[in-house]
């Protein structure tokens, strides 16, 4: 498996590095909520039992069936904290356990296929399709998504700034005409969508355990001054460039990467819809999301779905804020047109909506839960591949989506971006935008580089402080 690769990848076999204390700390926390959630479900079906709300079978074997998932679990975690060997998936109905299951051999053959062994980012992959295998192949629990509420909860409590960008996108309305015909104003604009849709998906739930609602508002500011200062800390940005090209097309197609749910979900709509609504280059957003609940917070159909009608319902969100009747209507405007959108086929979702956790694309998405790089698209996702191809601009958005386009391997920081990429760079023009949670990292000045790795040893990397804009266009 790593034979083929110019540097090793990222794995715990160093206890200074992230990747250590995730294996450590944070998947067992991870694991954890989804015993406990499943747990919670269970005692709200024994409550029912009693109570006689619904046929008694039906619910005793609800509770039967997740409590063997729970037992399923539990040893997982147990092998886990122990190093075990990662086992092979069993065949569950679904796309992709054949595929993990041949580089879990090939690990074996190199002596990496246990927990604190195996590369990062394939282990952390496997830890998600193996989750769902448990669930896959069930009678009751096939369509349960063990994050949703974790990742509702946080939806819930990011209303301000849903109701900031609304109004925001609303004052936009009267700029509308203007944009179209000021390149220099469009230009601002365009810049300032890129900035508030990189910084939203600060939000993401897989790294935030132990956070609390306010750490999670801060992280969400997305304020005009908010962004000036959170400008000087894009290590690599290619703005400029990704703006040259920009400008160079005209009711074109863009296809954005999903990463989280929730308040990133929803910025990347309002960026979809400024592309869409206020200029002339863009007419069709193509939405790609993941098939399985996958890193706890990434975007399924379903989520795609019932986005619109939480939005939608007042109820949904805890409260809302005394004197804000105003952004509401501003957002359930916004929302309508974004509904009106996804009719006239204006924004897509790469898959049906009405697709079920799992159920086989046919090639559109299995491969963005499968654990390999990007760069093995061509040859391993030849449709999806060739979609991509047709696009005039590919929008990967977050942390693991960067990972996957650079291997996740130990390129040095200041390795250009086009390299990382390896056979994938110039195939579709790429822009990635994402905030550093992870070790891997390329396109920075040297110099910057060196001086923050002897400042900060790796947190600059990992704590979500800095981030990367890159742009690659299609070669000619």
């Amino acid at each position: 498996m790593t034979a083929q690769l110019p540097y090793l990848p990222y794995d715990p076999t160093d206890e200074s590095g992230f990747s250590y204390e995730t294996v450590l700390r944070r998947w067992p926390t991870i694991i954890t909520s989804v015993i406990d959630e499943l747990h919670q479900r269970c005692h709200n079906l024994s409550i029912q039992i009693q109570r006689g709300e619904g046929p008694k079978e039906l619910l005793e074997a609800k509770v039967k069936e997740a409590l063997t998932i729970v037992n399923e679990i539990s040893k997982l975690k147990y092998e886990m904290a122990r190093d075990r060997v990662m086992n092979h998936i069993p065949k569950d109905g679904e796309p992709g356990h054949d595929l993990y299951n041949r580089e879990l051999d090939a690990l074996a053959q190199e002596g990496k296929n246990t927990w604190f062994t195996a590369p990062w980012l394939f282990a952390e992959c496997y830890l998600y399709r193996l989750l769902r295998s448990y669930l896959a192949p069930t009678q009751h629990w096939k369509n349960f998504d063990p994050f949703l509420t974790q990742k509702n909860k946080t939806f819930k409590h990011s209303l301000n700034s849903l109701l900031q960008l609304a109004t925001s996108m609303h004052e936009m309305e009267s700029e509308k005409e203007a944009l179209k015909s000021d390149e220099e104003k469009l230009e601002i604009f365009f810049k300032q969508m890129i900035q508030m849709s990189l910084w939203g998906n600060a939000t993401d739930l897989s790294l935030l355990t132990h956070m609390t609602e306010a750490d999670i508002e801060r992280l969400q500011t997305v304020g005009k001054e908010a962004q000036a200062a959170r400008h000087e800390l894009i290590l690599k940005d290619d703005q400029d460039t990704a703006w040259k090209y920009f400008k160079s097309f005209h009711n074109g197609r863009v296809d954005l990467v999903l990463d989280n749910s929730g308040f990133e979900l929803f910025t990347d709509l309002v960026f979809a819809d400024f592309l869409v609504t206020y200029t002339s280059h863009v007419s069709k957003v193509v939405f790609h999301p993941k098939m399985i609940p996958w890193f706890v917070s990434d975007v399924t159909p379903p989520d795609f779905k019932h986005a619109f009608a939480s939005l939608l319902d007042p109820a949904f969100f805890d409260s809302i804020p005394e004197g804000s009747e105003e952004s509401w209507q501003h957002l359930i405007s916004m929302v309508n047109r974004w509904k009106s959108y996804i009719d006239q086929d204006i924004f897509a979702l790469s898959v049906s909506p009405e697709l079920h956790l799992g159920e086989n694309t046919h090639g559109k998405a299995d491969f963005w839960t499968s654990p390999y790089p990007y760069w093995d698209m061509k040859t391993l996702a030849p449709e999806l591949f060739k979609y991509l191809s047709s696009s005039d601009l590919v929008i990967f958005k977050g942390d693991l989506n960067y990972r996957k386009l650079t291997g996740d391997i130990k390129w040095p920081a200041w390795t250009p971006f086009a390299e990382a990429l390896r056979d994938l760079a110039g195939s579709f023009p790429i822009l990635s935008l994402r905030t550093n949670k992870a070790d891997v990292v390329v396109g920075v000045d040297r110099a910057v580089s060196e001086e923050l790795d002897a400042k900060s040893g790796n947190k600059w990397r990992i704590d979500g402080s800095y981030a990367l804009i890159s742009f690659l266009p299609r070669s000619q």
